[in-house]
């Protein structure tokens, strides 16, 4: 009877917590409202967006409206009204050519920003979610361990009180007991802090969590190859693409800043009024319209030095950017390498720990029956029990470390998106509404 109800208090606990559990794809949604950094970029992106404009503006037509008014002569009586309206558009602007292709370039520049924001939204939220997940294994097994080490010490203490055992298991029991108090206490501030972690991303502090099922199986990336993933992060990253795209803008950088030595050329229109009058003379009073339109051209002849300077500094901006690329390949190699063997090995290590969680529990039970009968020491027990809880916490974070650097490998290669977070979600035990 006894058991029977504290198995309907437990039911009913787990019943409660599910019923307000957010899961991966939730808490996501709630950094992409709330998450500052996030917001950044997105601003960053609108803001970004308006150098394919200004760009293209100096391809364009520009009119200006100006004139001037004044008096002089004896009493200020002579008066001078002049106004004109004038038109220009580039011809032959060599500069204002690249800096318009540049603009395009940053443009693409800022895209590549943004998508690269959102990959790390994915991987922010991702660990925050899976560290609590972690913690919250990290506690349960303590408080697992600890009732059963109490268990254990009560034990230990009714068998020394009837003389069926020396007072080394009771204080073998006592020290297990405290240590994992203490074991406690730090697994519930990282529990906290994790919480925290988490609340600064999605702007309040989270719900309980969607856990992963028990015994949920993963699979291994596709393909299977690590050279594959390797070449696609050389080539897809964005950490690459934007390296790429800096290099490109600093070409055209080198032309515009060449462009200093050519000649421009500018159709010039315009409509002039002006206006004389209470001028003594009387042929200085008088009052006309003019039109003009032709072509305006310059030829630099000398800056001072000033463009072959620029042109030098140009030209190291890009070696500097052809560096940065090369550097950039060989860190999304890396990480690509990286996370295809965390996966790879996560999943032989799971595969290991769920054999040896099974091994450790026939440990505990053979332990357990020993000590019944006598052939087992309380310390072997102690042992077992630890084994047990710290197989089933390694093995719970496996998995985690497992689901992360498949996201980091997606990352690695430019593909991680929102849908990877929905398959991650399909292992997760179900929310009950």
């Amino acid at each position: 009877m006894r058991n029977t109800l504290m198995a309907s208090l437990v039911a009913s606990a787990l019943l409660a917590v599910n019923a307000q559990a957010v899961d991966l794809v939730q808490t996501y949604q709630q950094a992409l409202a709330n998450d500052p950094s996030y917001t950044s970029a997105r601003y960053a992106l609108s803001a970004n967006n308006e150098a394919g404009v200004q760009g293209r503006a100096g391809l364009l037509p520009t009119v200006g409206f100006g004139g001037n008014y004044s008096r002089a002569g004896e009493s200020w009586k002579t008066v001078t009204n002049n106004y004109s309206l004038q038109l220009t558009q580039p011809l032959f602007r060599p500069a204002y050519w690249q800096q318009y292709q540049e603009g395009k370039l940053s443009v693409a520049a800022g895209e590549v920003r943004f998508a690269q924001a959102q990959q790390d939204l994915i991987l922010r939220v991702s660990q925050a979610y899976f560290d609590i997940l972690t913690a919250q294994d990290v506690l349960a097994s303590l408080q697992a361990q600890e009732s059963a080490i109490a268990e254990q010490l009560a034990s230990a203490k009714r068998n020394f009180d009837v003389g069926t055992a020396t007072i080394t298991d009771t204080n073998e029991a006592q020290a297990s007991y405290d240590l994992v108090i203490a074991q406690e206490i730090a697994a519930k501030n990282n529990l906290e802090v994790g919480r925290n972690v988490l609340q600064q991303i999605i702007g309040k502090p989270p719900a309980p969590l969607a856990t992963l099922r028990p015994g949920v199986q993963l699979s291994a990336p596709q393909p299977a190859a690590i050279e594959n993933w390797v070449s696609s992060a050389e080539q897809q990253n964005f950490g690459v693409i934007g390296q790429e795209i800096a290099l490109d803008t600093a070409q055209h950088e080198i032309k515009k800043s060449r462009a200093g030595h050519l000649p421009t050329v500018d159709l010039v229109a315009s409509r002039t009024h002006s206006d004389v009058s209470g001028s003594p003379i009387p042929f200085y009073n008088i009052s006309q319209m003019s039109n003009s339109i032709g072509v305006q051209w310059t030829i630099p002849l000398y800056a001072g030095g000033a463009v072959n300077s620029s042109v030098r500094q140009a030209v190291a901006l890009e070696d500097k950017a052809r560096s940065d690329l090369e550097n950039a390949r060989r860190t999304a190699a890396l990480n690509a390498r990286q996370a295809f063997l965390g996966v790879s090995s996560g999943l032989a290590q799971i595969k290991a720990l769920e054999a040896a969680e099974i091994s450790s529990q026939s440990s505990l039970d053979s332990n357990r029956l020993g000590y019944q009968v006598g052939v087992r020491i309380n310390i072997d027990v102690l042992n077992a029990q630890q084994q047990l809880f710290s197989t089933r916490r390694d093995l719970a974070k496996a998995r985690y470390d497992t689901l992360m650097n498949s996201l980091k490998l997606k990352s690695a290669v430019g593909t991680l998106k929102e849908e990877d977070l929905q398959q991650i979600n399909a292992l997760l035990a179900p929310a009950v509404y």
